[in-house]
């Protein structure tokens, strides 16, 4: 079960401990700038470490060196959403990384830890997922489960229903399953967002027994998961492009987004749709006509 993948040496290792997190994210938010990209002169002295040093992000967000250092240790406690704002700036932060040292400098703590409790996906919200017969679309929940699919997302990624529960989980499915590194074509751009939503929800929850248990399994299993996992990089679902190989139709390119239902704060629907009139439209109508077939390696190959 999930509770014995724990890597202590690791990077998993306090990943989900808000004080390690702030201290990390900060350390790489400022190994990755230099004096020129921020304003500053470089008189090329020798740099022990990457980016810019405490003392020059601290002159640029305007606090103490000794105030900042004491942050980057990983002490947040009252640090006021001026100085996070200040010091968000000098770091040049995306807004979901804002948010992101938000939560680390200041975590919600629960008086006393509940116990874990199985997503739920709202009845309509199943039958909006069913309506939806020629675009693929799947509802994710907190740590990446897959909770709701419809007959396209079974066509297009896999017949997750054939899936024991706990393997309907996107990372897993990413970085254990050799099926999905085929399937992606952009399998390091795929593997690279899957991990920064992990981070952000990591942020939100550091008191996730769930979560914590996913990240030290994946830690254990996947190199490549414990690269991405140390460079503490977040983000928000959005929108994009997505290519993904399938074994019947080809490569397919389609636009995906990613939506918030209503008086919902931990899921997300998420839709797939071609361009119309495109190669990848024409490939989306025939995986309609096969259903959940698609992906089976009996289907019939042959046009309807």
């Amino acid at each position: 079960m999930d509770e014995q993948y724990t890597d202590p040496a690791g990077p998993a290792s306090g990943g989900l401990d808000p004080r390690a997190g702030l201290s990390e994210f900060l350390r790489t938010r400022r190994a990755r700038l230099k004096p020129e990209d921020v304003g500053l002169p470089d008189f090329g002295r020798h740099r022990r470490v990457p980016g810019l040093r405490r003392e020059e992000l601290a002159q640029l967000a305007g606090v103490s060196v000794a105030y900042y250092t004491r942050l980057e240790q990983g002490n947040g406690r009252n640090v006021s959403a001026e100085v996070l704002d200040s010091i968000a700036r000098a770091l040049r932060l995306t807004d979901a990384e804002r948010a992101h040292l938000t939560h680390l400098a200041k975590p919600k703590r629960h008086r006393r830890k509940q116990a874990p409790r199985t997503q739920q996906t709202r009845a309509a919200l199943r039958q909006l997922l069913d309506s939806m017969d020629t675009v693929p679309a799947y509802v994710v929940g907190r740590r990446s489960e897959i909770l709701a699919w419809n007959r396209m997302a079974a066509a297009l990624f896999g017949d997750w229903g054939r899936m024991p529960a706990q393997e309907r989980n996107w990372a897993r499915l990413v970085f254990l399953n050799p099926d999905y590194r085929e399937l992606f074509v952009e399998w390091d751009q795929k593997a690279s967002d899957m991990v920064a939503y992990l981070r952000m929800d990591a942020g939100c929850h550091p008191d996730d027994p769930q979560l914590s248990a996913l990240v030290g399994e994946l830690s254990v299993k996947s190199e490549q998961f414990r690269r991405l996992w140390a460079a503490h990089d977040v983000k928000e679902k959005s929108h994009g492009v997505k290519r993904v190989r399938h074994p019947l139709v080809g490569e397919l390119t389609l636009l995906w987004e990613s939506f918030r239902p209503a008086g919902e704060t931990e899921q997300s629907l998420v839709t797939y749709f071609a361009e119309p009139g495109s190669p990848s439209a024409e490939a989306l109508r025939l995986l309609a006509s096969w259903g959940a077939d698609a992906r089976r390696p009996e289907a019939d190959a042959a046009t309807p």
